[in-house]
């Protein structure tokens, strides 16, 4: 499972878009999709290629002549329907360059890219739809011997999104790009998001993963991986849990939480932390994390494992906490499995 996103500089801008897959990577983006709308930016791409940590998609749409220029400047995958080719007899040639240098393509159908005649046909943009233009597109590269497919098929309904992908999985093969199309801003693209991805990727579907987000693409990292974490499928940082705070509560959990969430994103190591209200079922609860902090009336209990090792003052919780945390790491003694 790779976790992607895309840049949302201006390609031909080599030093602008270097720098955001830079900052993409060190977030854990695993490949990165850059729009291609012109031969002059696809002039750029070798330099990004060069330049860059992660593979390389690039988005073309219409033009074969771009798509050929950017297979000669290395791109490592093409996102192209040879449907939208002006000129249809090119696509061979695509396809030569692309098995010669083994580059994938991906086919990529949403609401907006459906064969025409298919929503004429059925009144109304349906799963079926979906999955009857998605082979569409695939059928005409297997026409010319090509195989080395990623299909992507998004929509920003999820309950559509699970059922095309349903019924696709029964008729092929191919490797499955996951998204949830336009999901939209932060907070509510981000659960949007988690429904649509975390559904496929519990029904085993999903080689590569991206969170569409309204947003600095960076943060379209970090929700891939809270999903993938949350399915014990990733491991990348530290697990927070915190529970939600209650009338037992007598210390700040919210500031405690987020302060914690904060601090520990110094530290990669998957190593969970539970930040608790009370300590009345605080450690018990939070078993299953490796360290913690329970509260109490003006103190916090840090527990590992579900056991108290000590007690410090409020003002205290956080240096202590992490002064434990620092020692468990270095130790190695926390949960690796998940």
């Amino acid at each position: 499972m790779l976790v992607q996103s895309m840049t949302s500089t201006r390609t031909a801008d080599v030093a602008g878009t270097c720098a955001q897959i830079d900052r993409l990577a060190q977030a854990g983006c695993e490949l990165v999709r850059v729009a291609v709308p012109d031969m002059e930016t696809a002039g750029a791409l070798g330099a990004i290629v060069e330049r860059s940590p992660v593979p390389v998609a690039a988005d073309i749409h219409f033009d074969p002549d771009i798509a050929l220029a950017a297979l000669d400047q290395g791109v490592d995958k093409l996102r192209l329907n040879p449907g939208n080719l002006k000129r249809k007899s090119a696509l061979r040639e695509i396809v030569r360059r692309a098995s010669a240098r083994g580059v994938p393509i991906r086919i990529g159908v949403n609401a907006g890219s459906v064969d025409r005649s298919l929503l004429k046909e059925h009144g109304d943009l349906t799963a079926e739809v979906l999955v009857k233009s998605a082979l569409m597109e695939v059928r005409r590269l297997e026409d010319l011997s090509f195989r080395d497919i990623v299909i992507s098929m998004k929509a920003f309904d999820v309950p559509l999104l699970l059922e095309a992908h349903r019924l696709l999985a029964q008729q092929v093969d191919y490797p499955f790009h996951i998204g949830v199309t336009e999901a939209g801003t932060l907070l509510r693209g981000s659960v949007r998001s988690a429904v649509g991805i975390g559904a496929l990727l519990a029904m085993g579907m999903g080689d590569t993963v991206r969170v569409s987000l309204t947003e600095d693409p960076v943060e379209e990292i970090k929700v891939a991986y809270e999903i993938l974490k949350a399915l014990n499928l990733r491991k990348r940082g530290p697990v927070i849990v915190s529970c939600p705070t209650c009338g037992r509560t007598r210390i700040d959990l919210v500031g405690l939480a987020k302060a914690v969430e904060e601090g520990m994103s110094r530290w990669d190591a998957p190593i969970r932390v539970a930040v608790m209200g009370c300590v009345v079922n605080g450690p018990g609860e939070a078993r299953m994390a490796d360290i913690g902090v329970a509260g109490g009336k003006g103190e916090g209990a840090i527990f590992r494992k579900g056991r108290i090792i000590r007690k410090v003052r409020e003002e205290d919780i956080l240096s202590a906490l992490f002064e434990e945390v620092a020692q468990m790491i270095e130790s190695g003694d926390y949960q690796r499995e998940g």
